[in-house]
């Protein structure tokens, strides 16, 4: 009976997704209060549906009921509680009902927290996420039902969660990137809805710009997390693969990246409208595109759902549909959208706007990279691999160049700088920048160009940073101007410290990380970087839903034990699926990473030996780019009520 209710919960909530979709969209065209008032209570009645029928999913999955035939494919009556709540989006079906209470969790939040918006404007805001509320939900209930029964056959046990999947990673990994993924259809509303208004500034702007930050750190906290999981749990010690997937999550964090330096622009200036709104429309059809390629089955991969026609046409029409109709609307608006205010050549505009160019660059080389093999296989049926070659060849040299516009741009001012001031504040930094950045390179050990060249450029961005603040500070001195920052501010500076730390990690990891693959006996030992690794065998072992063969790994440095490892080689007894469980020593500095490959005679098995400095960097600065993000969406400004501005700016009535 409890599924019944979810399916019928799913089926309102759809309902209401219509009301919300249609109504209050109207209402705003006609001036007609009744009916745009209709927009809150839909988006919150919307919500409340989604979570019961989130709630009785759950249910059904901890208490094992097979005859759902989504947790008779994704559960096991061995499977741990945490991993059968995990379970609820660990495949296609549940993982888009997800989607949708998310989508509905960022309506209702914009539904109470922008009360301040003129009413017109809320409305069609409300109005535009409950029509993509609409396409999700119809996606769900005709092609994807998680709550279709195997009546009266069902099973007595399940088929078992997929074992890549029973992973603490995979239980944040997902809602983390579906955060960033849906979050940033309110950018996409609210350009839309300024649109439809026909008036695009810089009210708009500073409305947009909190929410789509916080999207962007989401994402961001998600794709940290994927990299993560993907490093210690498929055993190969490698970090990023540029699978398609992973592509596909990227490209709209890179949009969305530009995006909110674009918004901060036209917040300030006035300038880029035109640009600003494409982006919005950009970060959120690339999000709809990665929902394409994970469950439209074109791609083969880890972390692709399904693999179904019917269901890949059905997204496809949607992304067509809201693509074309959002292009198609920017079109018909495109004179409303000019920018009438200038700016020099050395000004923050232009920095922003090279910044932004060298971003959605990135982005279109790997969109090449990812659809050309896709595009070539479905038209001439040949296959094609687009290897981490091609994407290190193109991506590495913007990414460095994006490094050195982004210092230049910390410390230009708006509108136009001085050329000389600004050379007066760029000459030490960039001696400075050299200097540690050839000390470090030399320190480091064995010279690399790219290490050279990555030291050099992170130097200079923390070191930029470093001489705004005491140009910011320097009237009152920097003890009592540090405390007058803003903490979009201090987020700005977060995240571009993030991206230094980030770009270290990257290099240093990639160039200075050593391996082996031996076979190892009881008692034998292998050195690896100046370690020693003492390999003491394998036992068995018995987990709830799996049998090991449990491995001890001893490693010792300058004579001294410094880390126990167990490296497992379990397998999964319902799916009969093998998995490789590390071993790893995690480290500031460095991990050491041991992976079981096959058992050979004798007792001796196949061992993968790994060193890696600096790894963990790589996640550190993606955490920090992200935290820097969620800290300047907490700045004071975007939490005051700017009523008046906002309605002379709108020129609409603000509600109480």
């Amino acid at each position: 009976m409890i599924p019944e209710l979810g399916h019928l919960a799913m089926i309102l909530a759809l309902c209401l997704a219509v009301v919300q979709g249609t109504l209050p969209l109207i209402g705003a065209w006609r001036g007609d209060r009744l009916w745009m008032g209709l927009a809150q209570p839909a988006a919150w009645g919307q919500f409340g549906f989604l979570l019961f029928a989130f709630i009785c999913l759950t249910h059904a999955f901890l208490i094992d009921d097979f005859s759902v035939a989504y947790v008779a494919s994704n559960s096991n009556s061995a499977l741990p509680w945490f991993y059968k709540i995990s379970a609820v989006w660990g495949a296609h079906e549940g993982s888009l009902l997800l989607w949708a209470l998310i989508m509905a969790g960022w309506t209702f939040a914009v539904a109470v927290l922008s009360r301040q918006l003129p009413e017109e404007m809320l409305a069609r805001v409300l109005g535009v996420m409950g029509l993509i509320s609409v396409g999700f939900l119809l996606f769900m209930i005709i092609t994807s039902n998680p709550f279709e029964r195997l009546l009266p056959n069902a099973p007595a046990d399940g088929r078992d969660l997929n074992p890549l999947l029973q992973d603490f990673g995979l239980i944040v990994h997902p809602p983390m990137l579906y955060m960033g993924y849906v979050g940033l259809s309110v950018a996409f509303a609210f350009a839309i809805a300024a649109l439809l208004g026909g008036r695009l500034d810089a009210a708009w702007a500073r409305w947009s710009r909190p929410w789509t930050i916080v999207a962007w750190s989401f994402l961001g906290i998600g794709i940290v997390l994927g990299s993560w999981w993907a490093y210690y749990e498929l055993g190969w010690g490698g970090w990023w693969f540029w699978d398609p997937v992973e592509n596909a999550s990227f490209m709209p964090w890179l949009v969305a990246t530009a995006l909110i330096h674009s918004l901060a622009v036209t917040e300030k200036r006035g300038v880029f409208k035109s640009w600003t709104v494409l982006l919005a429309i950009a970060a959120f059809s690339l999000s709809l595109l990665g929902t394409f390629l994970v469950r439209s089955g074109v791609l083969t991969s880890v972390h692709a759902f399904a693999n179904d026609p019917e269901r890949g046409t059905f997204i496809l029409i949607f992304l067509l549909c809201v693509v074309g109709s959002s292009l198609a609307l920017f079109a018909l608006r495109a004179p409303v959208v000019k920018s009438q205010v200038g700016f020099a050549l050395w000004s923050r505009e232009t920095l922003l706007l090279a910044n932004n160019l060298i971003l959605v660059v990135s982005c279109a080389t790997i969109l090449l990279g990812t659809l050309y093999p896709l595009a070539l296989d479905a038209l001439t049926g040949a296959k094609l691999s687009v290897g981490p070659p091609y994407f290190n060849a193109l991506f590495l040299p913007l990414m460095a160049l994006l490094m050195l516009t982004l210092g230049i741009g910390v410390l230009v001012r708006w509108k136009d700088t001085p050329v000389r001031w600004l050379g007066g504040m760029l000459r030490p930094v960039l001696v400075l920048a050299a200097v540690l950045g050839f000390v470090a390179a030399w320190l480091l050990g064995d010279f690399h160009w790219a290490v050279l060249a990555t030291t050099l450029l992170s130097a200079w961005v923390v070191l930029t940073g470093v001489r705004d603040i005491l140009d910011k500070t320097r009237h009152k001195g920097l003890l009592k101007g540090l405390p007058v920052l803003s903490r979009s501010y201090w987020g700005m500076q977060m995240a571009h410290v993030g991206i230094a730390v980030c770009a270290l990690g990257v290099v240093l990891s990639s160039q200075y990380t050593v391996e082996r693959d031996l076979r190892m006996a009881p008692g034998e030992s292998a050195e690896l970087g100046g370690y020693q690794f003492v390999f003491e065998g394998a036992r068995p072992h018995q987990g709830p839903n799996y049998t090991a063969d449990k491995a001890t790994v001893r490693v010792i440095e300058a004579g001294r034990e410094i880390a126990v490892l167990y490296p497992e080689k379990r397998l999964y007894t319902v799916q009969q699926m093998p998995m490789t469980e590390a071993g790893i020593d995690a480290g500031f500095w460095r991990d050491l990473y041991v992976a079981l490959g096959e058992p050979l005679d004798e007792g001796a098995w196949a061992v993968r030996l790994h060193v890696k400095p600096y790894v963990r960097w790589i996640w550190l600065g993606g955490l920090m780019m992200a935290f820097g993000g969620l800290l300047a969406a907490l700045d004071r400004r975007y939490r005051v009520k700017v009523r008046t501005r906002v309605s002379e700016a709108l020129g609409g009535e603000v509600r109480a």
